[in-house]
């Protein structure tokens, strides 16, 4: 046997082996080979689900899947009503305790005197209204006492004048000098006090003017006061407040008077509540947060200035379509749910969604309610919808997607057989990610065409790579972006690339604007064959606008 026939003869086993292999790595039953062109999915088994209809939402990367009951139950599918309800909004931050500043007093002098005697004397002590706090000599309040005195005594012998304005004029006298006493820190009690006595008193106590504790005491027995002068401060921690700090994103969701609730180290296991009572009209623009304030009954004195506490800050929103957050897939490009239709089918369909709100997402399009989403498993479902989607892109069963590299059998050579490496068409297998050095140049992915250049809205795109054609590595990707003709400078262009093939992810790259219009960013192809390229560009406030391009990668030179 000579060369030739040598090799032809290898390469014939070899690709009897790999069909024998192929043929039982995914369990094609013998009758699927004979099945109409027609129908080339009948009969085919996927681990027990089987493919549905393609849903007109479903991307090119998804395919709607059917799973039978005994299945289901095996994997734990679970489904939810997509429903309209309030969504309770739980903000987690940090806060420090602070006084109340509308509770806390200064204590001052009306009057300039000398300090005889003290009777709170530390700070920290807790003082009741009216209190004694201090006994005070002053020659200015002893005078207006004895004035006042005079003033009586006076108004006592014209009580019986027959001339009215000599009364009168006693009468305001004495008004005047008890005024004056009152306006000095005089008592009512302390004013009774002088008129039963008939004598100035020569040492006044001055009293507390509030509940609460001494926060601070400048007041020392024996010194000069002047009204001037803080003597004590006194702070009622009745009620407390909290400062706390909420990050800029979190702040739409703050409302006044919402309810909270704040843990502390000191008490373990026991938490307070409180309300929202203010928030700041600016923002820090270092930490990219704004005070929000909480007010918290304190009777016990437990919550004191100073210290550290975990907030929880509890809003209702308005009602809302929502859908529990396990529904929801987030590849971090795009967010998915899988749609009950009923019978075992589930639909993979694109949605929008909010901010994740006490364990659910606000709906804001792509489904309505009364609809089911699936909320266990789905993850298992989304694995064979993405095969499902790359068996349709593959176009074949079994070994339908193998090419050989030459139509005549006899004139295939070892040296030829590197077009073998292209099994495209093989469905099932795992472990893909360990194909990346593969040579997929004989492989034919049935994307649909895209051309090099688009016009999407009044945009014009277009797509060029470095080295043309692509080659398997690195390539420079060049996207020119013009508007009516004008080269567009300012947008934020993003590149996401993938080979539609189970296990293959989708890899994204920020390109950068270098000169008209142009955009440049590097991808790196893993393996030759097509490849799909999603441009997204975004400009302002706009919708981004977004285009799909497909390349084919090559042998290397």
């Amino acid at each position: 046997m000579n060369g030739k026939n040598l090799s032809i003869f290898l390469g014939g086993v070899l690709v009897a082996l790999m069909g024998v292999g192929t043929l039982w790595y995914i369990e094609i039953p013998a009758q699927l080979m004979a099945s109409s062109e027609s129908d080339p999915m009948a009969g085919m088994d996927m681990g027990g689900m089987e493919m549905g209809q393609q849903g007109g939402s479903s991307s090119g990367t998804q395919a709607a899947v059917t799973v039978p009951q005994e299945r289901r139950q095996l994997i734990g599918v679970k489904t939810a009503e997509v429903t309209e309800q309030p969504l309770e909004t739980r903000i987690h931050t940090v806060g420090t305790v602070d006084y109340d500043e509308r509770r806390v007093r200064q204590v001052n002098l009306r009057v300039p005197g000398w300090i005889t005697r003290l009777h709170v004397d530390y700070t920290g002590k807790p003082v009741k209204k009216g209190e004694p706090l201090l006994a005070l000599y002053s020659p200015d309040l002893v005078a207006t006492q004895e004035e006042y005195l005079l003033a009586k005594r006076t108004l006592a012998r014209v009580t019986a004048s027959p001339v009215a304005h000599v009364r009168t004029g006693a009468e305001s006298q004495v008004a005047a000098a008890r005024d004056r006493l009152r306006l000095w820190s005089m008592t009512e009690n302390q004013i009774a006090q002088l008129e039963r006595d008939g004598k100035s008193q020569r040492e006044t106590t001055i009293h507390a003017p509030a509940n609460g504790i001494v926060t601070k005491k400048m007041a020392v027995a024996g010194m000069f006061a002047t009204p001037e002068m803080s003597l004590y401060e006194i702070a009622d921690l009745s009620t407390v407040w909290l400062n706390a700090n909420v990050y800029e994103h979190e702040l739409a969701r703050v409302k006044m008077g919402a309810d909270a609730t704040v843990t502390l180290t000191a008490y373990p296991g026991k938490s307070f509540d409180g309300k929202v009572v203010y928030i700041d009209p600016y923002l820090n623009n270092e930490t990219r947060t704004v005070k929000v304030r909480l007010e918290f009954p304190n009777p016990d004195g437990k919550l004191k200035p100073g210290m550290y506490g975990n907030v929880e800050i509890k809003t209702i929103g308005e009602t809302q379509l929502a859908v529990p957050h396990e529904a929801v897939l987030d590849s971090g490009t795009r967010k998915l749910v899988f749609v009950d239709k009923g019978g075992g089918a589930y639909e993979p369909r694109e949605v929008t969604v909010g901010h994740k709100t006490g364990g659910f997402y606000p709906v804001l399009a792509s489904l309505s309610a009364g609809e089911r989403v699936v909320t266990s498993g789905n993850f298992l479902i989304d694995s064979e919808s993405q095969l499902m989607a790359a068996t349709n892109m593959m176009g074949m069963l079994g070994m339908g997607g193998i090419q050989m590299e030459q139509a005549q059998m006899g004139e295939m050579e070892m040296a030829g057989m590197e077009g073998m490496a292209g099994m495209g068409g093989m469905k099932g297998m795992k472990g893909m990610a360990g194909m990346e050095g593969m040579d997929m140049s004989g492989m034919k992915m049935e994307s649909p065409p895209s051309s090099r250049e688009q016009t999407v809205g009044d945009l014009t795109l277009s797509l060029a790579t470095d080295p043309e054609p692509p080659q398997k590595g690195e390539n420079r990707l060049r996207l020119t972006v013009l508007s009516k003709g004008a080269p567009v400078t300012d947008a934020k262009v993003t590149l996401n690339y993938t080979m539609a093939m189970p296990g293959m992810e989708i890899e994204s790259i920020d390109a950068k604007h270098g000169e008209k219009g142009v955009y440049e960013g590097t991808a790196d192809f893993a393996m030759r064959g097509a490849w799909e390229i999603e441009a997204v560009i975004a400009r302002g406030t706009g919708k981004p606008v977004k285009a799909k391009f497909t390349v084919t990668v090559g042998k290397n030179r």
